[in-house]
């Protein structure tokens, strides 16, 4: 039976334990640029006994952040700076990850603590959203974005492509592809937002070509050694999940044969009347292991699982491969040590730099 501290091996790339800090956007940088914030920040979660930490939501172009403050990969100096990044998760024993996105119809946004919502048009600070149809989300994100063309669908995928060889070239081990949360990949899968009538809409085959068509630009130019993943949104809690699911599914076989080497199960996003069972600890855990068994594919989950036997159980229970704990990891960066005291594993201390265990050990 697999254990929660048990190793993990995928492609090259080998893995202390099954816990992961998922991407979390901090909203902290200029002009894409990392800074002081996250030099801190990630060496901090790495050092606290994760196997593999995930550098946040990092746009492909300007268009695609989120927000002002949001992380950028379109250009080779932020590439430059986030070297030093994948370099301090390394020495401090983990893996370095990170995930590249286009935040499509929900970009040009304020920070959450400045409204969450979308920046006015005639602001300087704002700038136009793509999306697959002229849809917008709704609620505080209700600008109606630009449909996009042919060349703009082209032009993104080269955007993605681009990215993943600067994360390459900047020591990242492990790629994500962000295709979940309403943003653009999964607004092309989602019949809540994708009304084009053309390749790229209607059915199942044309609603999916987008996300597979930039899979199959972004193994080209990803080491085939190293772990290729996809963050997706399999079913939204819109009273149509069965069916979405079955599609998830389906799609997940197909990236598994266009080399796609995990899946991170998470939830859509793409309408704000979703009813997502929050209260619910690890309520994605049997959705996660559907998805893995009946596509054939690794899988880690996310989602309301940071109390330690709750993580514990999701991997015990063959759940998951791997499990995503974010907000536990922001309140106590010593997240995995803490839970393998929590678990009463023999030696929780080896989680830590010696300059910690040594310390917590002796006494």
């Amino acid at each position: 039976m697999p254990s929660l501290f048990q190793p993990y091996a995928l492609k090259d790339v080998a893995l202390r334990n099954r816990i992961v800090v998922p991407p979390m956007c901090q909203y902290q940088a200029t002009d894409g640029l990392v800074n002081d914030w996250h030099s801190v920040h990630y060496a901090s979660l790495a050092r606290g006994g994760a196997s593999l930490v995930i550098v946040e939501a990092t746009a492909v172009s300007p268009e695609g952040r989120i927000t002002p403050a949001c992380l950028g990969l379109w250009n080779d100096a932020q590439a430059e700076a986030l070297a030093p990044i994948a370099r301090s998760i390394e020495a401090a024993g983990a893996v370095p990850g990170i995930q590249i996105a286009h935040a499509g119809r929900k970009a040009s946004a304020n920070v959450p603590w400045e409204g969450d919502d979308h920046i006015p048009a005639d602001d300087p600070r704002a700038w136009e959203t793509i999306a697959p149809s002229a849809v917008a989300f709704g609620g505080g994100l209700n600008r109606v974005p630009r449909e996009m063309t042919i060349d703009d669908i082209a032009r993104v995928k080269t955007d993605f492509a681009a990215a993943a060889r600067r994360a390459r070239d900047a020591g990242f081990r492990w790629l994500e592809l962000h295709f979940a949360h309403g943003y653009l990949g999964q607004s092309f899968f989602s019949t809540h937002s994708n009304q084009r009538t053309d390749d790229y809409g209607g059915s199942f085959e044309n609603r999916t070509r987008f996300l597979r068509e930039t899979l199959a630009a972004v193994r080209e130019v990803w080491p085939e050694n190293l772990p290729l993943t996809v963050r997706f949104g399999v079913l939204e809690y819109d009273g149509r999940d069965e069916e979405t699911l079955a599609e998830s599914i389906e799609l997940a076989r197909r990236f598994k044969r266009g080399g796609l080497d995990l899946m991170s199960v998470s939830v859509g996003f793409s309408t704000p009347q979703a009813n997502v069972p929050w209260t619910e600890a690890g309520f994605l855990g049997p959705i996660s292991q559907r998805v893995g068994r009946e596509a054939g594919l690794p899988v880690s989950v996310a989602w309301n699982m940071g109390r330690p036997e709750v993580a514990s159980k999701i991997i015990e229970n063959a759940q998951a491969d791997l499990v995503q704990i974010g907000k536990g990891h922001l309140a106590d960066p010593h997240w995995t040590y803490a839970a393998a005291r929590a678990l009463e594993e023999p030696d929780a201390s080896q989680w830590l730099p010696p300059s910690y265990a040594y310390w917590l050990r002796r006494y």
